[in-house]
């Protein structure tokens, strides 16, 4: 959306209001107080029904990559029916592109500087032209909503189009008391985080924003919260931060953060958890799975992953088994049953050999981690790092012993696309706290089915046992 100064008044105007100007398409408004501060003019995008009439998007300005921060652009609208997408770059010359996940396939033509593709289903997109990931476009095309509730309504909390501020005593939060309904209008900017402590049958729900929160959402001994749909922009810290709590449904929400301890989804102590359809973009860990931590205390179990995409600029984007209660003699936690499907990772960036891994197991403060399946995870090229990490450990910064022990894991359909500077590592801690029972099962690197620790890279160290490398057939 290229900014003219001649049409401000009519702009403004239109941008205090909801936009809906087809049917087949829902997009937002931006508060008129944002609209300079929010906005990156790299891209002026364009949506529009197959043969429709077009309609601009508002172009949003998020900042990426702790090492090197840079501003990357945004847009984020609903749609049902096949849609026809341009995207015209305003500075310099489109020379190549690329849209990711390349899962989805999805072929661009190119014309006078503006790139055309249809989608014809919701999707999360990282549109890339002439190789640059810092200055890219993030492409949200949502499903419609439907049962939007009123503001009247009973048990709602209701963010309509516009800036909100927390009334608390901090002026950093609001919080949501059980039994609530919390609806975010497309057009509404949060500027605080959503507090649900010590609550239960929570449902926050809707397009808009929090924005450049302390943490984006805090789920604090807590039962049966959702979240969906909403954008997390720039928190200070974590996107969803999860401790001691139960019945956790995360789905379709989009983060990105460019601060160090900027993870996505941190669960501690938590349990019965899904999470799906997430496109994550952080400057720390995307998922961090872990037992006991600060005030929160618990063995972890029934954890599903699915459906999403996670873009990690730095650290890990899949991290589980670091934290742990090992103090006072404590016997340790036990995370278990947890599936990872369906995913997308789009980078893995990190020099510390100790935090690398895209697939991480590190059980340290006397956790057990077992019974894991990693299953339909497509791995794009990656900066640095190793494609995984399994390690029975002592992280003596964080921790206060080392692991129990891992067990029983499974990598089935596993692909990677890359180079392989640094080798994956299994490794133990010692003879009772092993690394063992693991499984690869149809393991391609570079299009090559692994068939042994040599042909992936893979260094099988100490107190490992029971290794596998099999294959079997694929089902269409």
């Amino acid at each position: 959306m290229k900014i003219q100064l001649a049409f401000l008044p009519l702009l403004l105007l239109c941008l205090i209001k909801n936009v809906g100007y087809a049917q087949n398409i829902v997009s937002y408004s931006v508060p008129k107080e944002l609209y300079y501060a929010a906005h990156n003019d790299d891209f002026t995008v364009r949506v529009r029904s197959i043969g429709g009439k077009w309609q601009d998007l508002y172009e949003y300005k998020v900042k990426v990559d702790a090492d090197n921060v840079q501003e990357a652009s945004m847009v984020n609208f609903d749609f049902s029916k096949p849609i026809e997408l341009a995207i015209t770059k305003n500075n310099g010359d489109i020379h190549s592109v690329k849209i990711r996940p390349l899962s989805h396939g999805i072929k661009s033509t190119l014309t006078d500087n503006t790139i055309h593709f249809v989608l014809n289903k919701p999707v999360n997109l990282s549109v890339e032209v002439n190789g640059d990931k810092l200055h890219n476009l993030h492409v949200f095309a949502n499903p419609i909503l439907e049962n939007i509730p009123k503001a009247t309504d009973k048990n709602v909390m209701y963010f309509g189009a516009g800036t909100h501020f927390p009334k608390d005593s901090t002026g950093k939060a609001f919080i949501i008391p059980s039994n609530t309904t919390v609806y975010i209008d497309g057009g509404a900017v949060l500027k605080g985080k959503l507090v649900c402590s010590k609550v239960e049958n929570v449902k926050i729900y809707g397009r808009g924003i929090i924005d450049n929160p302390q943490r984006g959402i805090e789920i604090m001994h807590a039962k049966n919260i959702e979240v969906d749909g909403i954008v997390v922009r720039n928190p200070e810290h974590y996107t969803v931060y999860g401790g001691e709590s139960q019945g956790i449904i995360i789905k379709n929400i989009k983060s990105f953060s460019h601060k160090g301890w900027g993870d996505g989804i941190d669960l501690m102590s938590c349990s019965n958890v899904l999470i799906d359809g997430v496109f994550l973009r952080t400057s720390d860990d995307c998922i961090a799975i872990y037992a006991h931590r600060w005030n929160f205390y618990g063995n972890v179990k029934n954890i599903l992953v699915k459906n999403s995409t996670l873009w990690a600029d730095i650290a890990h984007p899949t991290n589980i088994g670091l934290h742990g209660n090992a103090e006072k003699g404590w016997a340790g936690d036990t995370i278990e049953n947890v599936t990872l499907r369906n995913i997308d990772i789009l980078e893995h960036d990190e020099d510390d050999r100790n935090y690398q891994g895209c697939l991480s197991i590190n059980a340290s403060d006397n956790n057990l981690v077992r019974n894991l399946l990693y299953e339909d995870i497509r791995i794009e090229k990656f900066q640095e790092g190793q494609v995984f990490n399994l390690r029975v450990y002592f992280n003596e910064k964080y921790s206060a012993a080392a692991g129990r022990g891992i067990q029983h894991v499974k990598f089935k359909n596993i692909t990677y696309q890359g180079r392989l500077d640094n080798p994956s590592l299994l490794q133990g801690f010692d003879a009772t706290r092993k690394v063992e029972d693991i499984v690869f099962e149809n393991v391609k690197i570079n299009g090559k089915l692994i068939s042994n620790p040599v042909a992936g890279n893979i260094v099988i160290g100490q107190h490992v046992k029971d290794v596998q490398f099999i294959k079997s057939e694929v089902k269409r």
